[in-house]
């Protein structure tokens, strides 16, 4: 007895050992929480204010609904419009697409000004000089009049007459004209003639006139600074580079252009079916709303069933004209991407599209839509030509931080003739007795005797050259344009490489998101067809349950707003594949050739009436 009532001791004393806490559990009370709730000593009542009589007597107008149609537009006959149509009217009509066109060729015409730089520059110079001055000696002077000559005193007494020195007339006709310019390489080049004809009546001179005809020929090499890059050849690299992120940024805007034609036309594509599906919900609710009238009348249903189908009617009616207002602004927001003059005849057009999505194109995987994006979109080519400007201010930084060393040559040809002038009286008796075995003074070479022509002759002879060479050399000693253009080349590439990261990665997350988006579509477009075809038969069946007496008015208004919920759920899961598709050729940078965009023919036709 004492064996068997040992187990049965010592279950009783676990199953007591078991009941008594041993530590404090989360339901038992802590010694330091109150041990009974505190009620607030003063309840709190809200302050409301005071409402004032708004608008006393105020009632509602009674009017009457218009017809349900579109503002602005004629109503019949309605306006097919294919979605190539609406893309190809938003190539040539779009007046963003224009500007942005605008903007391409304003480039282009930069680059033919900064061309302007080399262009060969041809001066002409004509000139004509005359001056009249007074002799200050015998010797340069003009041959003079006869006149009154009173000597001085102590000299011989008595007034002579006699010739003495005239004014000094001279009177210059000049014409000069040549080229000049430069190359890309740093070379300057000028070359230029100058004649000129000069009368002076000095008795010394041995010409009058005398032609002079000038060749000088001048250029200048840049070895060091200037060489190879220089700042009229930056800003032409510039221009190119330019040029091209102008054509890039116009096919930015035409892919953004043509993603929102597309959803404007999707989208007025499902405003036209939503109309269609509000206006069945209509006619069902009406042909519900006559039933129980006429079931009302024979005492078979209650009168309140026709007055709640009276108000499913209401509803079902307000629904179609805020269905006509979308399609009223969808057709507005479409028309003003696909026109841009006011007076187009397609603003009272009743657009309806016409183009259906038959077949889904293949989405890809993830690593194919990033690889196509980074090959095809505008963006990566803009972020490029960033790269591109950093690495020429980079290389002009670097040439202008060089020493100047410029080599300078000139040629210069004087050509010279003219006409001998008669020697002085005074002069001939001087020579007679200078040089015994002559008896008239000597005459310059026979060479420089004609007139211009002559002149001219002698220049291109080169009778009278002169040839000069110098090197010039020149290094600022601080270096601070050197150092500070670098400083922007290295800033400015430090932003091309930033801007690359990001146009990566914001075309990794918008194929991401693009995807998802098609994928998620693609599945919310089969569950809600699933829930609509459902609905149809469920609505369908509390239809005939109707009719038998076995349902009510409630249930049956109930299931036609879940058919009408799951019709708008349809309609709008397939307007989200079909912009999801857009967006996928969007992200994939297909869109622009998939539509034949080029950049000479956008906004063509923006300012043709």
């Amino acid at each position: 007895m004492k064996l068997r009532r040992l187990p049965a001791v010592i279950a009783v004393t676990a199953v007591a050992l078991a009941a008594l806490p041993v530590t404090p559990t989360y339901a038992q009370l802590d010694s330091a929480l109150p041990g009974r709730v505190m009620l607030p000593t003063a309840v709190p009542s809200p302050v409301l204010p005071v409402v004032p009589s708004v608008a006393p007597g105020y009632r509602a107008p009674q009017v009457a609904p218009s017809a349900a149609q579109i503002i602005g537009v004629s109503q019949k006959p309605f306006v097919a419009i294919a979605l190539q149509d609406a893309i190809a009217m938003a190539l040539l009509k779009n007046p963003n697409l224009a500007v942005s066109a605008s903007n391409v060729r304003i480039a282009r015409y930069t680059i033919v000004s900064q061309k302007g730089a080399y262009d060969v520059q041809l001066q002409l110079r004509p000139s004509s000089s005359y001056s009249v001055q007074p002799p200050q000696n015998a010797f340069q002077a003009g041959p003079g009049e006869l006149g009154r000559y009173t000597p001085g005193p102590n000299s011989t007494p008595g007034v002579i007459y006699t010739t003495g020195p005239g004014n000094i007339i001279q009177h210059q006709s000049t014409f000069q004209y040549g080229i000049g310019g430069q190359t890309e390489n740093g070379l300057t080049y000028q070359a230029g003639i100058q004649q000129s004809r000069t009368y002076n009546n000095t008795v010394f001179d041995a010409y009058n006139p005398y032609y002079l005809a000038t060749l000088d020929a001048a250029v200048t090499q840049p070895l060091l600074k200037n060489a190879g890059m220089n700042a009229t050849k930056r800003q032409l690299k510039l221009a190119f580079v330019n040029a091209d992120a102008r054509t890039a940024q116009a096919l930015t805007d035409a892919s953004t252009t043509l993603t929102q034609v597309e959803d404007a036309y999707w989208n007025l594509v499902a405003a036209w079916r939503n109309v269609a599906i509000q206006e069945q919900a209509l006619h069902e609710a009406i042909v519900q709303q006559h039933s129980n009238v006429r079931l009302a009348r024979r005492g078979a249903a209650a009168p309140i069933d026709a007055i709640e189908s009276q108000t499913q009617v209401s509803n079902f009616q307000n629904n179609v004209y805020s269905a006509l207002q979308t399609v009223s602004q969808l057709q507005i927001q479409l028309k003003s991407l696909i026109v841009s003059d006011p007076a187009d005849p397609i603003w009272t057009a009743n657009l309806v599209p016409s183009t259906s999505v038959e077949q889904l194109p293949e989405a890809g995987d993830l690593a194919q839509i990033v690889s196509e994006a980074q090959q095809n979109r505008p963006e990566i080519r803009q972020a490029q030509d960033k790269r591109l400007s950093a690495d020429i201010d980079r290389v002009f930084a670097i040439n202008q931080s060089l020493p100047q060393a410029d080599v300078q040559v000139q040629y210069l040809s004087n050509g010279f003739a003219g006409i001998l002038a008669p020697v002085p009286a005074f002069l001939l008796g001087t020579c007679s007795s200078t040089f015994q075995q002559i008896s008239t003074c000597p005459t310059p070479p026979p060479k420089t005797q004609g007139n211009m022509a002559w002149a001219y002759h002698n220049m291109w002879a080169g009778y009278f050259p002169a040839f000069n060479i110098a090197l010039v050399v020149g290094y600022p000693i601080q270096g601070n344009l050197g150092r500070g253009m670098r400083g922007v080349a290295d800033e400015e590439e430090a932003q091309a490489k930033l801007l690359m990261q990001g146009v990566v990665q914001q075309i990794g997350a918008e194929a991401r998101n693009a995807l998802q988006s098609y994928k998620s579509a693609v599945a919310k477009l089969s569950a809600a067809r699933i829930a609509r075809r459902t609905a149809e038969v469920v609505y369908a069946s509390e239809l005939r349950k109707f009719h038998q007496g076995e349902s009510t008015t409630y249930l049956l208004l109930e299931r036609q707003v879940t058919l009408e919920e799951a019709r708008g759920l349809e309609l709008q899961a397939q307007t989200q594949l079909n912009r999801s598709i857009v967006e996928l050729q969007r992200v994939r940078g297909t869109i622009l050739t998939s539509n034949g965009v080029d950049v000479q023919t956008l906004g063509a036709h923006a300012l043709a009436h």
